[in-house]
């Protein structure tokens, strides 16, 4: 792909995220320039739960029903036999993917829906409260946590997750005036919390030409020479091919 074709690509992806955004909120500018800054996520979702008083998820992309298939096989051949696995949604904003997780999963989890906006985080925390949603498996739990994600290995150490969710989050980073360092340093992060046998999932809409060397190139630099780095196409929207990248460790990433 040509430079050119590169940019055209990436303006007309920037225009698609535009448009999702501005049927929901009149900052758009600001966020389109700022994604990787706190004070715009929380200025968006302030707005929009003020223009909408019925609490109403947000889905980046698309929602659970469209990447449930990518998320729930892969609980259902991970269990640990004496806890559950911990799932994270990172950067979850508003959406029910987190949600729908704790819901549907047959074996018992213990989902973390984490976000950098608190305010995002309280509107999910009340709206699940609200809804009484009940859980396949009664051991399953759910939680609400403001978090930076390129903090994660100060919450969570190393070797801890079986599972990171990112749907949009590391392409909202890649989108902003300075994400394209924090957006390296989150997968890091993601890689070395993860536990041997763990996964990140990545949704995105970025070519697999980029994301997969990208993807292959951080898990070589932390170490990870066995691990498997593979990408499956979701479906188009509104024109643009997404598609899920997975990475899954086989060997011990605590160095």
């Amino acid at each position: 792909m040509s430079a050119f074709t590169k940019s055209f690509v990436s303006l007309a992806r920037r225009r698609v995220f535009s448009r999702s955004i501005r049927q929901h909120s009149s900052v758009t500018t600001e966020l389109m320039e700022n994604m990787d800054k706190k004070s715009a996520w929380d200025r968006f979702y302030s707005e929009t739960s003020s223009r909408n008083p019925n609490f109403k998820n947000f889905e980046w992309f698309f929602g659970f029903d469209a990447v449930q298939d990518f998320i729930m096989p892969l609980l259902q051949t991970a269990s640990r036999p004496h806890s559950p696995l911990h799932v994270l949604d990172m950067g979850c904003g508003t959406s029910a993917l987190g949600p729908c997780i704790y819901r549907d999963s047959v074996l018992p989890v213990r989902v973390t829906c984490a976000d950098i906006s608190p305010v995002a985080v309280r509107l999910m925390r009340e709206h699940v409260q609200a809804e009484a949603i009940q859980p396949h498996n009664v051991s399953s739990h759910i939680e609400f946590l403001e978090l930076d994600c390129t903090q994660l290995d100060s919450y969570y150490g190393s070797n801890n997750l079986d599972l990171i969710v990112d749907k949009g989050t590391t392409d909202a980073l890649l989108r902003s005036k300075e994400g394209t360092e924090k957006a390296g340093l989150v997968l890091k992060q993601c890689l070395r919390v993860l536990r041997t046998s763990g996964s990140l999932l990545q949704f995105s809409d970025e070519d697999p030409d980029a994301r997969l060397v990208w993807l292959e190139t951080a898990a070589q630099d932390q170490g990870l020479v066995a691990a498997d780095v593979g990408v499956q196409e979701v479906g188009v929207l509104r024109g643009v091919c997404y598609y899920c990248y997975q990475v899954t460790l086989h060997q011990d990433v605590n160095k």
